[in-house]
């Protein structure tokens, strides 16, 4: 038996996390309004966002008592001379004092509950997007998500902590109007007149600016989908100069935004100056109405001055208002877009009486299945039936798009069947758990995918747990050692984004061993030698055939070389099993089959020239392919 012989144990458990999970989740009922679905995230950090309002209250009614101090400075130290002046100086010191140091403290427990706020919404929307299944990635772009779980968190989670801290400002408002009140009641009322403008100014501003903080989100959306895209595809970008061509795209994106940036300054420009300003004419009321009463002597000069300072106390606040609207506006534009995501449910999950999947054998039952990746879409398979025995390794050859793939991502529960069933052990997949039934079935892709991490990390992703001699062992199977040594750092060489800086054949040994690693009793090989050379990839197979045996080996194959690895060939066209026997038998019986295989080989000489008009050295096919040109009709 193999080293790396299949194991048919559940997967192992993930490690204990070193973070706390979110301390709540987003509101599900969607009739409620987005903040108080929002609510609990809040209110899990009450306690600190309390204390840092509390404070921040503490602190402003501090500085509330100041100008009463003032009033009484004046009237009784300057003016009678009946009080020190130099009580009133150490008693507004140790007030200022006070002051700035509850308002430290306050902002300092107001910004760490910020970011607790942001990094939970982060992990929520983070921890949704692994549940989401294959059919919500299909349709949504990488770069919409991202811009959701960076600029809109940051939007709402501002709203959410600044929001309650503006409010608290405001509220000192009404304790000043207090001591107002306590001075001189006409003149109190006559301060604050301009304050139904405030409020009415408010509404029309919160009115206008909706529509454009949803704009700007979705703009900034747009661009970091452009530039994740120019990122991801810069080698086709490159490839076919398409610089200029993306370079005007993303500048068309700026303009959108920077057209939909300017909109919104154009209504604050209208609205911010009137709602921070109006309070002025309460100041100029005030030094109408209290001059001529000071005049008459009936206030004292320090009440004036009181008065004045309190009406510059409460611009603050009144400018903050403006700030208020703008942040709840964006915030509610945002939240649309991130409940957006979080409101999606995935479709492939574990029902209700799932069973582990253990110990399995390895037996596979296509039975009549009907699947189309999109609803009332074309159907890619239909009326689909295939068997493989424990152990048994089938070959699967078609035309580009006959469905060959789709069988594969069918066999892992990626998707499920419109209609039929897929079956391992005699089981429903749908019967099943996610978990162990992905961990029973090794894939490895057509196209591979590497982390940005060191090598041994990525061929040990399936099994963080594995010693370095397992992940060598793995290695060696893949064919992977012998290049992995020569680099740099060996199996701690960390690879670029993607893992670009190694070549294809390179990343396609890698992602074989790390689904080697795991030690699957199924494997599914999506065409998963063809980005390797011919001599690389007889290197692979040689080992493969002794990691085959005892396993159940699903081939998607397009070189005669896979297929001679496969005990059993069975030919699709048009979502259905048209032809199955050995590959001698299906030479013999069946001219689709020679003409696929032809096809295959006509793409792949094509492939091998362009290599080579590219700088490369062309290789020469494998002897199988000579074989099957000779026997062409």
């Amino acid at each position: 038996m193999s080293a790396l012989a299949p194991t048919g144990r559940l997967a192992p458990a993930p490690e204990p996390s070193r973070y706390a999970p979110p301390r709540a989740w987003i509101d599900t009922d969607r009739r409620k309004s987005w903040l108080r679905r929002a609510l609990p995230i809040v209110l899990a950090h009450r306690r600190m966002l309390i204390s840092a309002l509390v404070l921040s209250f503490v602190s402003l009614l501090l500085q509330v008592q100041i100008p009463s101090l003032l009033n009484g400075a004046i009237n009784h130290a300057v003016v009678r001379h009946t009080t020190p002046l130099a009580h009133y100086v150490r008693i507004v010191f140790a007030l200022a004092v006070a002051a700035g140091l509850t308002a430290y403290l306050s902002r300092l427990l107001l910004m760490r509950t910020a970011y607790a706020i942001e990094a939970d919404l982060r992990n929520i929307i983070y921890t949704h997007l692994t549940r989401l299944d294959f059919q919500f990635y299909d349709r949504v772009q990488s770069g919409q998500l991202i811009s959701r779980a960076n600029s809109d968190i940051r939007s709402v989670q501002r709203y959410l902590i600044f929001g309650p801290s503006i409010l608290v400002q405001c509220s000192i408002a009404v304790v000043a109007f207090a001591y107002m009140l306590t001075i001189n009641v006409p003149l109190a009322f006559v301060a604050l007149a301009t304050l139904p403008l405030v409020f009415l100014m408010g509404l029309r501003m919160r009115k206008s600016i909706f529509p454009v903080s949803w704009l700007i989100q979705a703009r900034l959306a747009e661009i970091a989908m452009t530039v994740d895209e120019n990122v991801s595809g810069v080698r086709v970008v490159k490839s076919f100069v398409g610089e200029q061509r993306e370079l005007h795209k993303l500048q068309g994106a700026a303009r959108r935004v920077r057209w939909a940036y300017i909109k919104d300054a154009d209504i604050r420009a209208r609205f911010t100056p009137l709602v921070q300003n109006l309070p002025q004419l309460g100041l100029a009321a005030i030094l109408l109405w209290g001059g001529y009463l000071v005049i008459h002597h009936h206030l004292s000069d320090g009440a004036i001055l009181a008065f004045s300072l309190y009406i510059v106390m409460l611009q603050a606040p009144f400018q903050m208002l403006g700030m208020l609207v703008m942040l709840s506006q964006r915030a509610a534009a945002s939240a649309v877009r991130i409940y957006e995501v979080l409101d999606e449910q995935p479709s492939v999950v574990d029902g209700p009486l799932a069973v582990d999947l253990l110990d399995a054998r390895g037996a596979i039952a296509f039975e009549h299945v009907r699947f189309a990746y999109t609803d009332g879409g074309p159907a890619v398979l239909e009326d689909f039936n295939l068997r493989l025995e424990p152990g048994e390794t089938v070959a699967m050859v078609g035309r580009t798009a006959s469905g060959k793939s789709t069988v594969a991502r069918l066999l892992s529960r990626f998707y499920d069947v419109d209609a039929g069933a897929v079956k391992v052990d005699g089981h429903d997949v749908r019967a099943l758990t996610l978990t162990s039934l992905r961990h029973q079935v090794g894939v490895v892709l057509d196209e591979p995918f590497l982390f940005s991490a060191s090598i041994r990390e990525n061929i040990a992703y399936g099994r963080p747990d594995a010693s370095l001699e397992e992940v060598r062992q793995a290695a060696r199977a893949a064919g992977a050692e012998r290049f992995i040594l020569a680099l740099p750092d060996g199996y701690d060489t960390v690879v670029g984004e993607r893992g670009y800086t190694l070549s294809g054949g390179q990343r396609q040994r890698i992602a074989i061993a790390r689904t080697l690693l795991v030690n699957p009793p199924i494997l599914v090989l999506d065409d998963a030698t063809s980005a390797v050379d011919v001599q690389v990839e007889q290197e692979i197979h040689e080992a493969l055939r002794t990691l085959m045996q005892g396993r159940t080996t699903l081939i998607v194959a397009h070189r005669l070389s896979t297929i001679a690895l496969a005990d059993r060939v069975v030919l699709l066209d048009a979502g259905r099993i048209v032809a199955d026997g050995t590959h001698a038998e299906l030479m013999a019986k069946s001219p689709l089959y020679v003409e696929v295989l032809a096809q295959s080989e006509a793409q792949e000489r094509e492939r091998l020239e362009r290599s080579g008009a590219a700088g490369g050295v062309a290789r020469p096919p494998a002897a199988g392919r000579a074989v099957a040109i000779e026997v062409l009709p």
